[in-house]
């Protein structure tokens, strides 16, 4: 019996084996270009004159390689499987502010150290400004805009476009998951508002072309804006 039962196994993997290999030739003499849809495998089947059950095994193999991929629902196709990226709609409603701000506290420390390096005199001039109008703002959303501002010009002043379109990106989701989401009772920022004086701290360092005062100041801030937005015990008030 075991006898019998060794000699079945073998002759499975002696079809499997055979099945990829007329699956690898077929699909060598065709040269599919890359994302090139394959017939339905009843049709394969009847092409290569082999069993669905073997011709799912090569198919396997070949994704399991690289070679091919497949979806569900929409077939079988060649070369690697492309990854899936999401659109900001799309994240706007996967992700939650806990995950916005881990995000900021990876990338924009990094943006100020980058603004310390080579932001200019206008650059400068415009990061003082912003902040003034932080000051100035009547209103919390007059206060948001101007902080945003502020933000947008310190990614420019790390002069460097692809890490400016990551801000951005960034930036948007920002904007759509949290803002809004916590309001204080006042109209406008009181004037011990926590972000001032972490602002100034932030321009002052890169005024300075401290490279690690820049850093260490923004990730400070956002520690501070983290507290403000996740603890129970300030939920509700103004976060940025």
């Amino acid at each position: 019996m075991r006898g019998q039962i060794e000699t079945e196994e073998a002759i499975r993997d002696d079809a499997h084996d055979a099945t990829l290999v007329q699956l690898r030739a077929w699909l060598t003499r065709h040269d599919f270009p890359p994302d090139t849809r394959l017939p339905a495998e009843r049709e394969l089947c009847e092409i290569l004159g082999v069993s669905r059950g073997d011709l799912r095994k090569a198919l396997a193999t070949l994704e399991a390689e690289g070679q091919l991929w497949r979806h569900v629902g929409k077939g079988t196709f060649t070369g690697a499987r492309k990854a899936e990226v999401m659109s900001l709609s799309d994240i706007d409603r996967e992700t939650n502010p806990a995950e916005v701000m881990r995000t900021r506290l990876l990338i924009e420390p990094i943006i100020a150290r980058e603004a310390a390096l080579n932001a200019t005199s206008k650059h400068i001039e415009a990061l003082r400004r912003c902040i003034r109008r932080t000051h100035q703002a009547a209103t919390w959303r007059q206060y948001e805009t101007a902080d945003n501002e502020l933000h947008r010009c310190l990614a420019e002043a790390a002069n460097n476009r692809l890490l400016l379109a990551l801000f951005d990106a960034l930036n948007a989701v920002r904007r759509a998951v949290v803002w809004g989401l916590l309001r204080s009772n006042t109209d406008r920022p009181p004037s011990d508002h926590h972000s001032f004086a972490e602002h100034d701290r932030i321009v002052t360092a890169i005024e300075q072309r401290d490279l690690d005062g820049a850093s260490q100041a923004m990730y400070r801030h956002l520690r501070a804006v983290e507290r403000h937005l996740m603890e129970p015990d300030i939920a509700g008030k103004q976060f940025e």
